[in-house]
Order: structure tokens, then C-alpha cells, then sequence
């Protein structure tokens, strides 16, 4: 099985931008979606062969998630009840018969760092909701978790230390997550890879000089393990500012 998740920055803008030349050849399985920034009518693309599940924010034009699947899911929940209200559409929740798969959105705590508390209550809420779930079967999680982990997982960590994305209390948040049951799929085969990004900034053509920030992830229930197969960055990808990711996984035995 073959799994994508992907930042577009504008569903609309990235349709225009080699989205659809992408999805197609991929041929993921499950494509999920951060940032969508569009309502259903606003987006003009049909997949073909697939269910589609969006969760947009109250406020208009803004965040937004959404899921294309092959497979019919057995339950689909928006949102983190009841655990956080998700005014923001941050995320979707698939249920099939053998796991779930969760993507997210996570708030951004902004520059001068004045939605960190906030940010804070989402990752506490984050960790409820993903345990629970785990009660009843595995978990993948995916999507943009705006926290580059380690400092492998960023260009300049010693001046993005209280950077928003890059504080100490973020980071432990991450670490408190796969310590408790999860592994970050990409580290897992490529511990010691640097210079593996998922994110650039638009100004001083930090991509071209790949001045990034791994910020987008598979992380997956250790239950799993045995059944990865690989992990992906495709940083060739333009479209947004962020690339997308993947994994393959055989969950059909």
C-alpha cells in the first residue's frame, strides 16, 4: 500500500502547478492533503477511482484538510473530540479494517511565538486522541506537524533555536509522541541522512540552496514496524513550499 501526504499551500494554486501530473503518477492508494485553503466547490479536480473527504476551516480560504482514498473507509471523523474543538479543519481520521490513518494540519505557533501556549493544548490533545484510537487498532499519522524534531531535521539550527517550529517546548512535544508508541518513518531507515528537507522557506532561494526543514511526516504505530517497507521524500516536487512524502506499507497480511 501506497500512502502520500503532501502540504499544497492552496489546493487551487497547486492544481496549476503540476498537482494533478503528480498525483496520478504516484498512484497512492491514500493522498492526504494539508493546507487546502478551498470548499469543495472551490477545488476543480475530480480523482478518478477515488473517495474524497475534505474538512474545511470555519474561516474561509484558510487551513483545511483533505484525504483521497481508493478504499471506502469504514468511518471518517473530522476534527479531535472530543478532545479539541477543530474550528480550523487541522484533521481527518480514516478508519479501516486493520488501522487508522489520521492526518493533520498542526497549528503553526507564529514568529513571535503568541500561539505556542495554544499549540501546547493541541499537541496534549494530539497524544489523547491518537492512544485512544490505539485501544482499538494501529495508527499512521501523517501531515505537516510544523516541528522540525532534531537538529538533523533543519539547515541552521543554532539560529532557529527559539524559532517558531524549532523551540525546545515543540520539540519535546515530538519526542514525548514517539515515545510513546510511534516511529518517524523517514529516520527510521535514514537515522543519520542530513541535508533532508520537507519545507523551504520563499525568500532567499532557500530551496535552491535546500535551506530547509524536515516539517512533514509518516509516523506510524510501533505495532507496525515489521510492515514498512520505505520512506520518502520527494523534494524534486515543486507545486508548494513544501514537497511531498511517502510510504509504502503492506498492511494486507
Amino acid at each position: 500500500m501506497k500512502l502520500v501526504s503532501w502540504n499544497v499551500a492552496g489546493l487551487r494554486a497547486c492544481l496549476k502547478k503540476g498537482f494533478i501530473d503528480f498525483f496520478n503518477e504516484i498512484d497512492a492508494d491514500i493522498f492526504c492533503l494539508q493546507e487546502v485553503k478551498a470548499e469543495k466547490n472551490q477545488i476543480e479536480f475530480d480523482a478518478e477511482h477515488y473517495y474524497e473527504y475534505l474538512n474545511p476551516a470555519d474561516r474561509k480560504g484558510y487551513s483545511g484538510t483533505m484525504i483521497y482514498t481508493k478504499e471506502k473507509p469504514l468511518s471518517v471523523k473530522f476534527g479531535l473530540d472530543p478532545y479539541r474543538v477543530d474550528e480550523e479543519g487541522r484533521a481527518i481520521t480514516l478508519e479501516y479494517e486493520k488501522f487508522y490513518i489520521v492526518t493533520f494540519y498542526v497549528p503553526n505557533s507564529k514568529s513571535d511565538l503568541s500561539r505556542l501556549e495554544d499549540r501546547m493544548s493541541w499537541e496534549d490533545a494530539v497524544l489523547k486522541y491518537l492512544k485512544e484510537l490505539e485501544e482499538h487498532k494501529p495508527v499512521i499519522v501523517c501531515g505537516d506537524l510544523n516541528v522540525a524534531h532534531k537538529e538533523i531535521d533543519i539547515k541552521n539550527p543554532s539560529t532557529n533555536h527559539h524559532s517558531a517550529g524549532f523551540t525546545d517546548e515543540e520539540r519535546d512535544k515530538m519526542t514525548r509522541l514517539l515515545n510513546s508508541g510511534f516511529i518517524d518513518t523517514y529516520r527510521y531507515f535514514y537515522p543519520n541522512k542530513a541535508d533532508a528537507y520537507s519545507w523551504w522557506s520563499y525568500f532567499r532561494k532557500a530551496r535552491e540552496r535546500n535551506s530547509g526543514w524536515r516539517i512533514d511526516y509518516f509516523l506510524i504505530s510501533e505495532a507496525l514496524e515489521k510492515k514498512l517497507k520505505t520512506a520518502t521524500i520527494y523534494s524534486e516536487i515543486m507545486g508548494s513550499d513544501h514537497c511531498p512524502i511517502g510510504i509504502e506499507i503492506n498492511l494486507g497480511e
